[in-house]
């Protein structure tokens, strides 16, 4: 009977730790006492429950719970850049586009390329600083599916003239999408690489500031340099992030929120229970009109 009533025993202790280790589905709800709020106007969420974890998801812009894990939307590619030519003041400056380098930039991924060359899109600098090249607009280049590669191309000859030097100022590649825009690039972060077939002597100088080809003197040697960014992807877009109301530290309180613009907006609490690297789950959600 002894033995009996310590094996009982023993399985209790061990179903009651088995029990500790068994993570639950997190019990939560939230209200509020209306549906209908103006701009501007305080809403308070109320909560029940008392979940490990609670995120808010406000259904504006950005923040919808729906779209958290998405990465990738159609969108058209579009560019603007800023430059500066002097001394030798004539355009022999090309903006070119490819679809067609999917893995390292070099001499020979860049010469095999198919290249189009879209320099007509932009206005380039005659000799005034930081001229705008204005929104050039890369759609036609977006739907292929495929990244996109965008280079300036320097060619000058030989000849009694002192060669061009051109300064590329600022640069920014962004998704475009209606009103909505992804940046994708600016001038520190587009991955320049400088590539030379001709004049060793004179190539890019790339900085996280700028993009610049100083030329030659007079009499220098023909040169043909290019320097390409890095693959962008007009598909490109960031998942939609929450705010953390709560950890497994803190206690739960009501919430207080507005909204800045008039709309309906599909609110969602994601909310859940962790242990170790077992989690549960629950959603709620709210359909709130925001009027003027």
């Amino acid at each position: 009977m002894k033995h009996l009533i310590f094996a009982i025993s023993t399985l209790l202790v061990v179903l009651s730790g088995c029990a500790k280790d068994t993570v639950e589905t997190p019990e939560f709800e939230v209200n509020t006492t209306a549906l209908t709020y103006k701009v501007g106007e305080e809403i308070t969420f109320k909560f029940s429950g008392n979940p490990d974890n609670i995120t808010f998801f406000s259904g504006e812009d950005g923040k919808k719970y729906e779209f958290r894990n998405r990465t990738s939307l159609p969108g058209k590619l579009q560019v603007q850049f800023t430059s500066l030519v002097d001394r030798g003041v004539r355009q022999n400056l090309s903006l070119m586009v490819t679809s067609d380098i999917t893995g390292a930039i070099n001499a020979t991924t860049v010469s095999e390329a198919k290249w189009t060359d879209v320099s007509s899109r932009a206005v380039f600098s005659t000799g005034a600083d930081n001229t705008p090249s204005g929104a050039i607009d890369l759609s036609d280049f977006s739907d292929l599916g495929k990244p996109i590669s965008v280079a300036f191309k320097y060619t000058d000859v030989k000849t009694a003239a002192q060669q061009n030097r051109w300064v590329i100022r600022t640069f920014n590649a962004n998704s475009v999408r209606g009103t909505s825009i992804t940046p994708l690039a600016v001038m520190a972060d587009a991955g320049w690489v400088g590539i030379n077939y001709k004049n060793p002597a004179a190539v890019w100088t790339i900085t996280s500031a700028q993009l610049l080809m100083y030329g030659g003197a007079v009499g220098s040697d023909d040169n043909e340099d290019w320097v390409v960014s890095k693959q962008l992807d007009p598909n490109f877009i960031k998942s939609d992030v929450g705010y953390v109301l709560k950890n497994i530290s803190t206690q739960p309180s009501d919430f207080i929120y507005k909204y800045d613009k008039a709309g309906v907006y599909k609110v969602s609490f994601l909310v859940s229970n962790r242990l170790g690297s077992s989690v549960k789950e629950t959603v709620k959600e709210l359909t709130l009109n925001i009027v003027q």
